[in-house]
């Protein structure tokens, strides 16, 4: 079975305030088998918009990353993200080679 993946792409304005809901998701990501992939690092954007910060996030399957991101303790932390940063998220199918 493919995992599921969230790929962020963000841009922090305010860190004092974007520091709790950093703070909040470790414990959100781990109920749900949540895997940083990729969190942050040195990268290159040869083409289209960056952004400051690069995130990919490994789950058992696309289903559970998408529970994830609509369970409700991700939701009541997005509003604590909202004010303080811009972001771009999708959630997408990995691909399981024969």
């Amino acid at each position: 079975m493919a995992k599921g993946y969230w790929v962020a792409r963000v841009d922090v304005h305010n860190e004092e305030g974007y520091k709790p809901y950093m703070a909040a998701n470790p414990a959100i990501f781990q109920k749900f088998g949540g895997k940083f992939i990729v969190r942050g690092g040195r990268f290159t954007n040869p083409e289209g918009e960056k952004r400051s910060r690069n995130v990919v996030i490994e789950f058992a399957d696309y289903e559970t990353a998408l529970a994830c991101y609509n369970s409700p303790e991700y939701q009541a932390n997005i509003k604590v993200r909202q004010p303080h940063s811009m972001a771009d998220l999708i959630i997408i199918e990995g691909y399981d080679s024969p």
